[in-house]
């Protein structure tokens, strides 16, 4: 016992620095729980994880601004806006998930407790990759949101596409967290620490190891897998078909999100370009190239694949492929700007992005999920052929989605993208003007499929009967959250951006 309270009270191990995680951590103990001994209310484990969400969710909202403690935890844990703003959208993520679900649950028939812990088990994993500021802590939170989101994608047992999808998702992406773990363990040794912080600070000095190198090479490659950019995105398109549609919205979303935010926390501010210090400059200019091509190549090859998809799963996969390709624009304009003010702000710009994307996203998946029915049977474009006028409130809400998406002016994407953009131009180096343009061009061609699911749910003949299905109350809040989402983010953005770059990060660290 006097043990246990030296811990709550040492400096070094401060509880309210993790207080977040914790009351998710918790809620998602009670869910299964409640579920073991009494298994027949379906919906009160749904309401206790949405309850854990908004307590954790009015907690982060307290700690925003005012940092705790000089000391905690051994200089493991950021208590920054990157982490903020970051985690506020894996909570959103999460609740819009739950509220999705409600309907497919029912239909599938699926194990409710498992499903509503692993998603707030996924959430823990996600704020703890964001919160890191040591390597060790980053692939705990990382394998904490895998594993569960590898379970999710196969919770259809019954359905081998849904097997599959587990398999290949499990398969790869332990194949990738090893490229991810070795790179941290060349970092460690190349640096003698795997905290972050001191990370920046030895690799300023003369002596630069080129194990360095090598180790954030393969660091790229595994976060490179975990937001499915070129060419490690190949998993992304059987895995998001396959997965259950309430799941596939979530992986888009959440899971992607919290890979940038881990990158951006490795590579932004663990390997910045640092005056007068060659070796560094070295480093820094080699992961910059390196991303270049990478974002030029995933905005590319996911527009021009998505072109030809039949299946609407499959085109937002790669449509999610994209949008990975423009974030990485503002990610590359986050490590060339030339101030800390100007690096904030491309960092918050980032994390608006993926707010952005989250709400059109999950909003489209909730609608692909009621339209598909059990198993996912009807999400080809054929589908959905002249559903426009007898079902308007779905079909001019996905419409909307496709827009925003596309980033048409007033929709949340238009800004997004307009944010992400404006840090790698405002960095005046020639090779980013011309990433901006190949990314503007690409935003054109991405029309194409997007405007293409309008033209055939308003101006394509249906030749079957169909019957609008009815609306549950939980997507109707859904559908009503994501649309005025995407109408209150593209018209007033300026507020959202002002507090997620409102001060320089703070790291909660030991002296």
């Amino acid at each position: 016992m006097n043990t246990f309270l030296f811990q709550l009270t040492n400096p070094n191990a401060n509880i309210s620095a993790v207080l977040p995680e914790m009351i998710l951590a918790i809620a998602g103990t009670i869910v299964m729980l409640y579920d073991s001994f009494v298994p027949k209310q379906r919906y009160v484990t749904g309401a206790i994880s949405l309850v854990g969400l908004a307590l954790s969710a009015v907690v982060l909202y307290l700690m925003w601004g005012n940092p705790a403690q000089a000391e905690a935890w051994g200089g493991m844990i950021a208590n920054d806006n990157l982490r903020m703003s970051f985690s506020f959208v894996f909570l959103f993520v999460t609740a819009i998930t739950i509220l999705i679900s409600s309907v497919w649950i029912d239909s599938e028939d699926v194990p409710v407790g498992e499903y509503h812990s692993l998603l707030m088990f996924a959430c823990v994993g996600m704020m703890f990759m964001a919160s890191g500021n040591d390597l060790v802590i980053i692939f705990l939170g990382l394998e904490t949101s895998s594993i569960a989101t590898y379970v999710m994608a196969g919770l259809r047992k019954s359905d081998l596409r849904s097997n599959e999808s587990a398999m290949k998702y499990f398969i790869l992406g332990s194949f990738a967290t090893g490229f991810l773990l070795y790179g941290m363990a060349l970092i460690y040794g190349a640096t003698g620490s795997t905290n972050i912080t001191e990370i920046a600070a030895k690799i300023a000095s003369p002596n630069f190891p080129a194990l360095l190198l090598v180790g954030g090479a393969m660091m790229i490659i595994g976060f490179g897998f975990k937001v499915a950019a070129v060419p490690f995105h190949i998993w992304t398109p059987d895995v998001y078909e396959g997965a259950p549609t309430p799941i596939t919205g979530f992986m888009a979303a959440g899971p992607k999100a919290s890979a940038f935010a881990s990158f951006l926390r490795v590579f932004v501010l663990g390997f910045p370009l640092i005056a007068g210090a060659s070796a560094s400059a070295l480093l820094h200019e080699t992961w910059i190239t390196a991303l270049t091509v990478m974002a030029m190549l995933t905005m590319t090859v996911g527009n021009f694949a998505a072109i030809v998809q039949n299946n609407v799963k499959r085109m937002l996969a790669y449509s999610s492929i994209a949008h990975a390709g423009y974030a990485l624009v503002g990610f590359i304009g986050a490590g060339m700007a030339k101030t800390t003010q100007a690096r904030d702000e491309a960092i918050a710009a980032v994390a608006f992005y993926m707010l952005t994307y989250a709400i059109t996203n999950l909003g489209a998946f909730a609608i692909v999920a009621l339209l598909a029915q059990k198993n996912d049977r009807r999400t080809e474009f054929e589908d959905y052929n002249g559903i426009g006028f007898k079902s308007p409130v779905l079909a001019f809400s996905l419409s909307l989605f496709m827009l925003s998406l596309l980033g048409l002016p007033l929709t949340a994407g238009f800004m997004g993208k307009v944010l992400v953009f404006r840090p790698a131009l405002e960095a005046g180096n020639t090779l980013l003007t011309i990433l901006v343009v190949i990314a503007v061009i690409n935003t054109a061609i991405s029309a194409y499929y997007y405007l293409r699911l309008v033209v055939v749910m308003f101006f394509r003949e249906r030749t079957t009967e169909w019957l609008a299905p009815r609306i549950p109350a939980a997507l109707a809040a859904v559908l009503i959250i994501t649309v005025l989402g995407v109408f209150y983010f593209g018209i007033f953005s300026d507020s959202v951006i002002e507090r997620f770059a409102q001060s320089p990060p703070q790291i909660i660290s030991a002296k």
